[in-house]
C-alpha cells in the first residue's frame, strides 16, 4: 500500500526510483538466470568448489542488501517484486555463505527439472520487472 501522507510529487519520485532500480535489477536477473539455466550449463553447480559458492553468496548478500536498503517498499504493485528480489538475494546469499559445502553438495544432487522450474519463475519475475520499468507512462 502507498503511504497516505505522500504528496503526488513524492509518489512520482518513488515510482521513478523504482523504475530506475528496476532497469538494473530486471535485466540483470534475466541474464543471470539465463546463464545458469541447466540446458545452457548442465553441470554448473556440480563442478563448483565451496569457496566459489561462498563468494557467490557474498555477492548475492551484498546485492540484496543494497536493493533492500534503497527499496524496502511493500506496495501492492510491481515494485514489490524489487523488494522481494532483494530479500531473496539476502537469504540465498546467507545460505551460500554459511553452508557453502552443504549447498554445493545438495545443488549437485538436485534434478535439473527442479532448477528449470525455479529458474522459469525467476526469469518471469525478471521479465515483469524489466517490462514494468521500461514501460512508457507507467505510474507504478
Amino acid at each position: 500500500m502507498q503511504s497516505p501522507e505522500l504528496t503526488p510529487e513524492a509518489q512520482t519520485s518513488r515510482t521513478a526510483d523504482s523504475r530506475r532500480l528496476g532497469t538494473l535489477v530486471g535485466p540483470s536477473l534475466m541474464a543471470i538466470i539465463a546463464s545458469e539455466f541447466p540446458l545452457v550449463q548442465p553441470h554448473l553447480y556440480a563442478q563448483q568448489i565451496p569457496p566459489v559458492v561462498y563468494l557467490s553468496g557474498t555477492l548475492l548478500f551484498v546485492a540484496g542488501l543494497a536493493i533492500v536498503r534503497v527499496h524496502n517498499r511493500w506496495a501492492r504493485d510491481w515494485t514489490v517484486l524489487l523488494t522481494l528480489t532483494g530479500w531473496m538475494a539476502i537469504g540465498l546469499g546467507l545460505v551460500r555463505m554459511f553452508a557453502a559445502g552443504a549447498y554445493r553438495a545438495s545443488a549437485a544432487q538436485t534434478a535439473p527439472i527442479v532448477y528449470m522450474a525455479i529458474e522459469a519463475v525467476l526469469f518471469t519475475i525478471g521479465t515483469a520487472i524489466t517490462v514494468a520499468s521500461y514501460r512508457r507512462g507507467a505510474r507504478s
